[in-house]
């Protein structure tokens, strides 16, 4: 009989002593950028509004160049609840063609789903030439939420690490552009994010059980995300890392790091001259308002009670 495989261990638990040399030197650039942090003047909503204007509007020339070229790209982004993650991925999305460009959010597995290959079901959300994909959580979730709260096993939690470079390599490999971001937030930032939340009836739906227990799990995520980073920040595919206590600074950061990844040219077609527009028909007789249902001005009034 074989001898059975010796169960995996965790990272912090073997190498002791490079370990801690590079837990200590990642504590230190996490303390100097701590410090950065508190010293940082808040951006002003005019430069933060005139700057994402400029950047949306290199967006849209990127778009354009991407679908001239039949690029396909894939944006990843992960962090923890209240990250930052969905205001980032609007401010991408926000000026760009919708018919080339994707947002895949997917919920839990379905009972099929976990029949599968894990990475079967995002295969198929993967773009065609001259689109843009971006995942809003991703296969990451293995490594982040499913190894935190136990929804996976030991088994499938190191298979999944020592699976996904070479998942990533394999899309690298086949021409696909793929960009990985981790929103990181302060504990402190997060938790104030989480009592505003709770407090605005519009935006409680953000607060799901999980993301409350994560209040909870604080270090155990931040061991899972240094794990994650460790075997999955390839070359091939690295992982790059924004600052989000600042929801605006990050916001810019993001988008111009993007922008700088993908070499682009402006090849926005010209300006339009538009012909005159024919005369109207004569003979079209335009039905009576009173036969459509129209929706009411609602604030016909209040127009009328200002200009009183």
């Amino acid at each position: 009989m074989e001898e059975a495989e010796a169960p995996r261990r965790l990272p912090d638990e073997t190498h002791v002593g490079k370990q801690k040399k590079k837990r200590a030197k990642k504590q230190a650039s996490a303390d100097t950028a701590g410090t950065l942090r508190e010293n940082r003047q808040k951006l002003s909503e005019r430069f933060y509004l005139r700057e994402l204007t400029h950047l949306q509007f290199e967006l849209v020339k990127l778009q354009h160049w991407i679908q001239h070229k039949g690029l396909r790209v894939v944006l990843l982004f992960e962090g923890r609840d209240a990250a930052g993650k969905g205001g980032l991925i609007r401010r991408i999305v926000e000026p760009l063609n919708p018919r080339g460009i994707r947002l895949v959010a997917l919920g839990k597995p379905s009972d099929i789903e976990r029949t599968q290959w894990y990475f079967q079901r995002y295969v198929a959300h993967l773009p065609s030439a001259g689109e843009i994909v971006i995942f809003d959580r991703s296969w990451y979730n293995r490594a982040g939420v499913e190894r935190v709260m136990g929804f996976c096993s030991e088994q499938e939690y190191w298979e999944f690490l020592r699976s996904c470079p070479e998942f990533e390599r394999m899309l690298v490999r086949s021409g696909i552009i793929l960009l990985k971001y981790y929103l990181s937030v302060s504990d402190e930032e997060q938790e104030r994010r989480f009592q505003s939340r709770a407090r605005d009836p519009r935006r409680r739906w953000k607060l799901s059980p999980i993301d409350l227990e994560t209040r909870n799990r604080w270090v155990e995520y931040s061991r899972a995300k240094d794990i994650m980073l460790e075997h999955t920040d390839i070359p091939e595919a690295r992982w790059y890392q924004i600052e989000s206590d600042e929801k605006a600074r990050a916001r810019l950061n993001g988008i111009r790091h993007l922008l700088s990844m993908i070499p682009y040219e402006d090849v926005i077609p010209r300006a339009i001259e538009l012909p005159p527009r024919p005369p109207a028909d004569r003979h079209y007789l335009r039905p009576p308002r009173d036969l459509h249902l129209v929706v009411e001005d609602y604030y016909a009034e209040e127009e009328r009670r200002r200009a009183a």
